[in-house]
């Protein structure tokens, strides 16, 4: 009866904040004829699908080499660079910008060898987040394959294009839609590159025009259209996703270092060295700027404390409202022998992703704005945001966890009456203290640097670290913003840090 309860108060929270971000806007987009506005729609869609499409194919067609020469080689630092390229993946979107900008801005060492602003711009971020993603996604599985089969291409004397058309073409090959769908996808949805590096309203992807119409021209019937049009998109999106999911799901990687006999030639050793050499100078130098700029400029003054509490109340807040619905949706499917109410609440935990914040935040502006205060209540809607974009990160360590815990327990405690608090306390909490902790901290992260969310409702009192360097960088105090990136930096580190530790004890327990 208790779990019962709480599964319908989770889901009726999450059905209710979706139906409260969509209902409005389908209501809203059809009583008011906004399908026959101007081509600013198809423009803006093709722009967003475009900037999509390049970004993925630039990432993988690096990506893709680059995994080739490091599963291959071997040599000092090797282990200190993946841990570098792990850095894109935990780095908030404007702080990897800010970065971006002081490599390759007009100030920058790399400045004037082509415009920050515009499509260049956004593919050269895209590619700094993703590419990094790609390399270590198709690098744990060219490490999975074992190493007989090394052995005995290197007794049929294999050639390398050999090598990697019978043994590391076959084990990529089946990843690579997968990367690509997620990649996708991730840079569909992508805000703060765009609004920061789109340059003008010829670069403009739906999140932006969605904020640019509620925020800037307070313009609800185009936003309502606009949104309507990124949550069909989105939606397609995950369905392709989904379909390949399991092709990305990768296998850990191999604790021996396997030995290679391919490659050997000078002339491939060469290309392997510029290859991943070409893979450093994207990565690296944004990452040294954030950091050397930052070093000096960091500012404790009223603004910069205020935003840091703001973000850490915020991500607290959220972290734990995320853990609550995702504990409750993940007791409840580990224990449901029915797959239409599993499938129906593993929908729920991804509503975010099928229907992105900036939709969400759209639909909640159009019901609320007329008969409320949004200031009032602005970091509640804030918090829920983030709660529900925390969601598939709370759902991927808490699910398979309680699953286990439930097929290993459930009979045990029913044989000596544990339940309700008692097996809480004596069960359930010592065996999901790692995962609780790990998706907790990964909540608290997604939180931490989200900007989409503080930017459709934050107000001159309500303002986070991410929304303290848009200002900054927005009134041209570069060096203040700089300063603030690497506090935002240096909070996200510690906690991917200290998520990477209490990943690694959970497995080894």
């Amino acid at each position: 009866m208790f779990r019962s309860l709480t599964l319908a108060i989770a889901l009726g929270f999450i059905l209710g904040a979706v139906a409260l971000g969509f209902l409005p806007l389908l209501w809203l987009g059809l009583g008011q004829g906004g399908f026959h506005f101007d081509d600013y729609l198809p423009r803006v869609v093709g722009f967003t699908l475009k900037q999509a499409f390049l970004s993925t194919l630039l990432s993988v067609a690096i990506a893709f080499p680059v995994a080739l020469a490091l599963a291959r080689r071997r040599f000092f630092g090797r282990e200190a660079l993946l841990k570098i390229f792990s850095v894109p993946l935990a780095l908030p979107a404007i702080v990897a910008i800010l970065g971006i900008v002081g490599v390759y801005g007009n100030s920058g060492p790399f400045g004037g060898l082509f415009s920050i602003y515009g499509l260049t711009g956004i593919l050269l971020a895209h590619v700094f987040f993703n590419m990094p993603l790609a390399v270590r996604l198709m690098l744990t599985r060219l490490e999975a394959i074992p190493a007989e089969n090394f052995r005995l291409a290197a007794q049929l004397n294999f050639s390398t294009g050999q090598v990697f058309r019978f043994i590391e073409w076959p084990q990529l090959s089946s990843a690579i839609t997968g990367i690509s769908s997620l990649i996708f996808l991730l840079c569909t949805a992508s805000f703060a590159v765009v609004l920061i590096l789109g340059g003008g309203p010829q670069a403009t992807t739906l999140e932006v025009a969605i904020y640019q119409s509620l925020r800037l021209d307070f313009d609800p019937a185009r936003a309502s259209i606009l949104a309507l049009a990124q949550l069909v998109t989105c939606g397609l999106l995950v369905l392709v996703a989904g379909q390949f999911a399991r092709e990305i799901q990768v296998v850990p990687p191999t604790l021996a270092k396997i030995r290679r006999w391919d490659g050997k030639s000078r002339l491939s050793k060469t290309m392997d060295g510029l290859l991943i050499a070409i893979a450093v100078v994207i990565v690296v130098p944004p990452i040294l700027s954030v950091a050397l700029s930052g070093i000096g400029n960091i500012r404790p003054d009223a603004s910069l404390l205020r935003a840091t509490a703001t973000s850490l109340l915020i991500g607290l807040a959220s972290a734990s409202l995320s853990i609550a619905l995702g504990w409750v949706l993940a007791e409840t499917a580990a224990r449901q022998p029915r797959s239409i109410l599993k499938s129906a609440i593993t929908l729920a935990c991804l509503a975010s992703l099928i229907m992105p914040p900036a939709v969400l935040a759209t639909g909640w502006f159009v019901t609320l704005s007329p008969i409320a205060d949004m200031s009032r209540y602005a970091i509640f809607l804030v918090i829920i945001l983030n709660a529900l974009m925390a969601l598939p990160f709370v759902w991927s360590p808490l699910y398979p966890a309680i699953t286990d815990s439930v097929q290993r327990h459930d009979r045990l405690c029913s044989s000596l009456g544990l339940s309700g608090f008692a097996r809480l306390k004596l069960i359930d909490l010592p065996v999901l203290r790692k995962p609780l902790g790990l998706a907790f901290l990964m909540a608290v992260i997604v939180s931490l640097g989200d900007l989409s969310a503080i930017m459709l409702f934050g107000s001159d009192t309500l303002v986070t670290l991410p929304a303290l360097i848009f200002r900054q960088m927005g009134n041209y105090r570069m060096n203040d913003a700089a300063g603030t990136a690497l506090v935002l930096a240096a909070f996200c580190f510690a906690l991917i840090t200290l998520a990477q530790r209490w990943s690694q004890s959970h497995d080894q327990a």
